[in-house]
This record gives structure tokens, C-alpha cells and sequence, in this order.
């Protein structure tokens, strides 16, 4: 089903309207979103009035903006450093881009790193029951661990979560872990299985300026030097040092692991850019008629990744699945729950995020600077990168098992005529890779789903097709553009759906709960 016609809006869920907004967000007007930038500023202004257009109130404590402190880390003259590491064997150089990704993540202007004794240490990790870092010193030295967790190494059931990515599996808490150990550096093997995206995704996240919270406000400890190796760079660097990956490899997927230092040392020396700046968190709500600090909060994150001069023919990563889909999804579940008969009972809140490609960062801040206490908001309802695929039979939950809002989804989608499944690829650590996270970690059940991949038009064979078409050939790629000719009636389906889940939340006065076993629990009264 195509939409028709554009120029006007509906109160009712529609793919006329959706696909307006979807056009507008991801056009090249937008310039690819990126935080700082003029499309930033288009971002949020046709944000912010699309939530005032359709009868929202503005949503941070009378503000229709919340401004996010960020700093602009910017690698200067990328074709200048040389990573070079001096082996058993032999001295190799890695070439930025294809062997490697680069940089500062404590604001450090000038780094000259020499000869820095290398370390592999398994996934680097320190949890219950696991300790990467038992027994050795790493203070100075530069490690080299791997992507994932050890319950996806060795498909272990009783490790950790097995194939499914814990938040122990996630690139930010292995860069937090190895700072908080002293360490001057960390390189994160990649791999496409592992990592849940292919080099590309590694390689285009690190080539423009990197984004991250003051240091007052956000204490976790920081890197010197942090980055990324190709599996095929690891590889030659530890047969440099007289090693075999392969075999360290599977060493640290065994429960005892230790880890060891690699006879080799690696030097690099670049200058960056660093800027204090700010972006803007978008946030809209309908007071609760009766429970008005009571909170359903929906999320969409606006930003994206901008546009690279050096790209031949089209520079913009116009972003129209990651994320035009979900900013173009809480408008138009806003315009229906301000136009309802009879007003929600609950607040429902309207947060259009920045700085998710950044590594969740506006969520995270938000988060921590809520308009609402935080054991008043009900639920977390996030909408990202929504398939294009057509109706499904199913529903997947991300994360599903967590909470009871999984019991709220599958009542809404029986009459739909579909089933709620879980997350076939839960090695992709989806449930760590969006907004949703950080009102999880605070305590707050989040509810991230979507169509499922057994699609009315071709079943399951048509569905994983698309899907990773999706992520080979427009994740994060210039690619993502606005098409024409997609089928509307999933995605609006799905709409349909996250709205009668919020509606149903809203007007109630319970609150969702984490089930037995979860990784959370609800934060405590008064918490904030």
C-alpha cells in the first residue's frame, strides 16, 4: 500500500501522513542530521513543530528543547597517523580506514603513545564470576580484546547469556573497563557475526567528528586511545608477534581464562580537535488528566551521521530507516493521543533523542535530567530503524523476557491477528544498542519492537532476505534513502500497535515490572 497524497494531517495513524514526515526527515534539505550542523538545526526545528503542530505541550518542564552538553572530538590530518607495531618478527604499519579506526576519548588534544606493551585480554571483561583482567597489570599498556562476550564465543548456554549480547558484550563498557584498569589503550576486534554490523558501520562511525558527554556529566572513566581493528589486521599483528589469534581466540571463550601479554609494542602519535558544544534533545507531552506526574515516555532518536565530502556521488547519509522512521513514528502517535476523546490519565511524553549514534547519549542524558522522577515514569516506548518490509505475521520484542510489557504487546497484537516472538539474532546485543537502554539500566521497563520477519508476502524466507539487505547495503550507508516504493502496511501496523500499548499503560495505574531474572529492577522512591 502506497500513501496517496501528502499536504495535509490526519489525527488518525496514517501512512499518508507517515510518509510525509519520513520524506521530509530524510531529505537532503536535513543534510543527514548530524548534531552541530545546520541540519541539526533543521532537525529540530521541524521537530519541534510537528509536536506544537499537533497539539503537544512543550515537555521539559515548560521548554520544547533540553539542551544536551556534547564535546567534538575531531581527528586532524587522519592520512599522518601511523600505527605501528614493532613484533617478535617484524614492524608493521596499519592503515587507518581499512586496517584500523582511531581516537581520543578523553579529550586529549595531542597523544604520542610509544612502545606500549600489548596485552590480549579475552573479551575484557570484569563481571560475576569472570575476570579478563585476574592477575595481570595493564596500567600503560595497550590491549586487544574481542567483540561480543564469551557466552557468544562458545555458544555456552551457562556463560553469561549464551549467544545473546549482554551489556558486558557492548563497545562503550569495553572501552569503560580497560580505562577503569589504567590502561592507555584498547583496540576491539571486529567481526561482522559478532558485532552485529560489517567493518563498514566501524568505519564510517569513526571518520568525522565523534561525539561525547562533559566529563561532568558523565564520570565514567576514559580511554586515551581507543579503537578498532579488522579481524584480518588482528590477525597479522599477533603472527607479527610470533602468535596465533586463532588459538587466543578460543582461549578466551574457556571458563579460567587468563590473559597474556603479546611480544610486541605498539606506537601512534595524532592531534585532534576537541570542542565544547551542545545539541538539543526535542520533547513534547499531553498532561495526564488525572496522574499528571505519571509518565509514559516514547522515544525516537533524530540524529544520524551527516554528510563526507570525500564520498563520490551522493555525501549524505540521509538516514531514512535509521532513524526518519521512528521521529516520523512519535509524531504521529502524538497526533493521536492529542486528539483523543478523552485525554490520557497519564502524562505521555514525546522525546525525539540526539546523539544515539554516539553511543546513546541524549537518552543518557535525558535520563539523568528527567523532567519526571524516575520511578514515576511508567514505561519507556522506543521506536528505531522500523522495517519497510510489509505486514508480518509476528512481532518481534527486543529483549523479550524482561518485563511485563511483553504481556501488554501480546495482548495488543492478538487483535491484530499477530504473535509477539523474541529477537532471532539476540548475538547483535539489540537490546543495548538504543535509546531503550538507558531508561533500562535506570530501572524503567523499556519496550523496543517491531515487525517480525515472517512477512504476510513471503514468509520468513522474504523477511531475512530483506532484513539483511537492510544491513549490508543501507545501515549506515548513504544508501538509506527515502524509497518511493515501500509497503506501508507493516509499519503502520506497527504504529497502531505501540500506541494501543501506550494507551492502554496510560490510562492505568499500574506500573510495568522487570520479571524474575531480569537484569534490572524499578529504581527506589524519590529516586530522580
Amino acid at each position: 500500500m502506497q500513501p496517496t497524497s501528502e499536504g495535509h494531517s490526519t489525527p488518525a495513524i496514517t501512512a499518508e501522513d507517515f510518509a510525509a514526515h519520513l520524506r521530509k526527515l530524510s531529505s537532503d534539505q536535513f543534510e543527514g542530521r548530524k548534531p552541530g550542523t545546520l541540519g541539526e538545526r533543521v532537525t529540530t526545528a521541524y521537530i519541534k513543530d510537528q509536536f506544537e503542530r499537533v497539539g503537544l505541550k512543550p515537555g521539559n518542564n515548560g521548554n520544547w528543547f533540553q539542551t544536551v552538553p556534547m564535546v567534538s572530538t575531531t581527528l586532524l590530518d587522519p592520512a599522518s597517523v601511523h600505527i605501528t607495531v614493532k613484533g617478535a618478527s617484524v614492524t608493521s604499519r596499519f592503515n587507518l580506514g581499512t586496517d584500523a579506526v582511531i581516537g581520543t576519548l578523553n579529550g586529549s588534544v595531542e597523544v604520542d603513545l610509544k612502545d606500549s606493551g600489548i596485552v590480549f585480554a579475552g573479551y575484557g571483561v570484569t563481571a560475576p564470576g569472570w575476570d579478563d583482567y585476574a592477575g595481570i597489570d595493564v596500567k600503560g599498556k595497550t590491549l586487544i580484546v574481542l567483540v561480543n562476550d564469551p557466552g557468544w564465543g562458545n555458544h555456552d548456554a551457562d556463560l553469561f547469556k549464551g549467544p545473546a549480547l549482554t551489556y558486558y558484550g557492548r563497545w562503550t563498557y569495553k572501552f569503560e573497563e580497560a580505562a577503569r584498569h589504567g590502561a592507555a589503550a584498547l583496540f576491539i576486534v571486529h567481526e561482522t557475526a559478532g558485532a552485529g554490523y560489517p567493518w563498514s558501520v566501524v568505519e564510517n562511525g569513526w571518520s568525522g567528528p565523534r561525539f561525547s558527554l562533559p566529563a561532568n556529566q558523565d564520570r565514567a572513566p576514559r580511554l586515551v586511545t581507543a579503537g578498532w581493528l579488522s579481524e584480518q589486521a588482528a590477525t597479522k599483528l599477533f603472527a607479527d608477534a610470533g602468535a596465533d589469534f586463532a588459538a587466543l581466540k578460543k582461549s578466551a571463550d574457556l571458563r579460567g581464562f587468563k590473559a597474556s601479554v603479546v611480544d610486541a609494542t605498539l606506537s601512534v602519535g595524532y592531534r585532534s580537535k576537541v570542542e565544547t558544544t551542545s545539541s538539543e534533545n526535542v520533547i513534547g507531552v499531553v498532561p495526564g488528566a488525572q496522574r499528571a506526574d505519571e509518565a509514559i515516555v516514547y522515544t525516537a532518536h533524530w540524529d544520524h551521521l551527516g554528510t563526507d565530502a570525500r564520498l563520490d556521488g551522493d555525501p549524505v547519509y540521509n538516514g531514512a530507516i535509521d532513524n526518519a522512521t521512528g521521529v516520523a513514528g512519535i509524531i504521529e502517535i502524538a497526533e493521536a493521543f492529542a486528539h483523543q476523546a478523552t485525554p490520557p490519565q497519564r502524562s505521555v511524553v514525546f522525546a525525539a533523542v540526539t546523539l544515539e549514534e554516539s553511543g546513546l547519549l541524549g537518552s543518557q542524558y535525558l535520563v539523568e535530567h528527567s523532567p519526571w522522577a524516575l520511578e514515576r515514569i511508567a514505561a519507556n516506548i522506543n521506536l528505531d530503524a522500523l522495517p519497510m518490509h510489509g505486514p508480518s505475521r509476528n512481532v518481534t520484542a527486543i529483549g523479550y523476557g524482561q518485563s511485563t510489557l511483553d504481556d501488554d504487546l501480546i495482548e495488543a497484537a492478538k487483535t491484530q491477528g499477530r504473535i509477539v516472538v523474541a529477537d532471532d539474532e539476540p548475538e547483535k546485543g539489540f537490546f543495548f544498542r538504543s535509546d531503550h537502554a538507558n531508561f533500562a539500566r535506570a530501572g524503567i521497563p523499556a519496550l523496543y519492537a517491531s515487525s517480525g520477519q515472517d512477512l504476510v508476502e513471503g514468509g520468513l524466507a522474504a523477511g531475512r532476505k530483506a532484513a539483511d539487505d537492510y544491513t549490508a547495503n543501507r545501515y549506515h550507508k548513504p544508501s538509506d534513502n527515502y524509497d518511493p516504493d515501500w509497503d506501508y502496511r507493516g509499519v503502520i501496523a506497527d504504529l497502531e500497535l505501540l500506541y494501543t500499548v501506550g494507551r492502554t499503560l496510560a490510562d492505568e495505574s499500574r506500573f510495568p515490572q522487570w520479571k524474575p531474572g531480569a537484569d534490572f529492577s524499578r529504581p527506589a522512591p524519590g529516586a530522580k
